[in-house]
């Protein structure tokens, strides 16, 4: 299975978009799905509807939000042009829809994971005398490590696969911002593309199962280390 140059350029563009929507929104997520899990606070719900959002609105709306926060003439986007920094129509805007839309992914998948955690551990912790920040670090995050892992590997594939935000927010520019998504797309309106769309859904796919595969596969490794160590 032979790629050609713009098959090659699009693969390697979706690859760096969906590694930079995972490593941006990693921090993020951690932080929300702590305070989803530990927090007591009003609006968590809220918070809670908000995280969840891109999962049930079409995705060409996300796109159009990002695109009027965003865009040049957006409410954030001209302030960021001043300083040197513009995401619509760049790879790095593909990269910010990518990341919102794999973002409830990768919080669930955390949340899920801390909430499977023995408050008592960290309760334990605290009373040895360790401050909230290193109960956090040496305890929870350790402890959730398997979610994390599973939610990583969900956003990237989430990130990967994303079209319609992507679209709208930063359009399929040969590239700059033609990802695998809309390169498939492009090929499909080509007489002659069915070929590199065939070439391009197969790479989708197998790159997708390794990833899974591979997620569970060290998910499962790191459980089993945590379960020995306690």
């Amino acid at each position: 299975m032979a790629f050609s140059a713009e098959e090659w350029t699009a693969i390697r563009l979706s690859l760096q978009v969906a590694a930079m929507a995972v490593a941006c929104s990693l921090p993020f997520g951690i932080l929300v799905a702590w305070l989803l899990a530990r927090g007591r606070f009003h609006g968590k719900a809220l918070l809670s509807g908000i995280v969840s959002m891109p999962l049930i609105l079409p995705p060409v709306v996300t796109g159009y939000l990002l695109l009027m926060a965003f865009g040049r003439r957006g409410i954030l986007g001209g302030a960021l042009e001043s300083i040197g920094i513009v995401l619509s129509f760049r790879w790095t805007g593909a990269a910010v829809a990518a990341a919102v839309m794999g973002f409830p992914l990768l919080v669930q998948a955390i949340l899920l994971s801390m909430e499977a955690i023995d408050r008592r551990l960290e309760a334990a912790a605290g009373t040895l005398g360790a401050s909230p920040l290193m109960v956090f670090l040496t305890v929870t995050l350790p402890l959730c490590l398997p979610g994390i892992i599973a939610g990583v590997v969900l956003s990237f594939a989430r990130s990967l696969g994303e079209f319609g935000a992507t679209i709208t927010f930063v359009s399929a520019i040969p590239g700059e911002t033609q990802t695998l998504a809309s390169a498939i797309h492009a090929a499909l309106q080509d007489p002659d593309g069915e070929p590199m769309a065939y070439r391009l859904t197969l790479f989708s796919i197998l790159i997708s199962l390794a990833a899974i595969v591979l997620a569970r596969f060290v998910s499962r490794s790191v459980a089993r280390r945590l379960g020995a160590a306690s």
